[in-house]
């Protein structure tokens, strides 16, 4: 009988402790998500500054190939072909950067939908994990 007992008693000390374990560690999966939130939204907000660093790369780009441009203009119009391939060679290093600039700002607006579908789906992870873990409290 006390056999039985002793033996009823550990199994329901073991479940119970167990049980104790899978809270800490749904809390830890908590403080996880939360944790992975809010690098989630760093990263969104450095990922931001650099598409609006990357805009007004391509407006200066712009600019320069619309400066150049006229200056090629006015060297033609003076029959100077030294400066007018001067500017030539200007205005296609400046295109270059323009394109260079606007693949960077794609790869930008690329990792900020992915940043912020990432957000979304933690937002939901946490959103059922606090479920899940306060499941007795949701219930009616």
């Amino acid at each position: 009988m006390r056999r039985r007992l002793l033996i009823g008693t550990i199994l329901l000390s073991g479940t119970v402790l167990a049980f104790g374990q899978e809270i800490r560690h749904d809390r830890r999966d908590i403080a996880h998500d939360r944790w992975d939130i809010r690098h989630d939204r760093r990263d969104l907000a450095r990922d931001r500054v650099e598409r609006r660093q990357g805009v007004r790369d391509i407006n200066h780009d712009r600019a320069d190939i619309a400066r150049d441009r006229q200056e090629l203009r006015q060297d033609i119009r003076n029959g100077d072909r030294a400066d007018a391939a001067r500017e030539r060679a200007d205005i296609h290093r400046d295109e270059r950067d323009l394109n260079r600039d606007r693949r960077d700002l794609r790869a930008d607006q690329r990792d900020i939908n992915r940043d912020r579908r990432d957000l979304r789906a933690d937002h939901r992870d946490v959103r059922h994990d606090r479920r899940d873990l306060y499941r007795d409290e949701y219930r009616h």
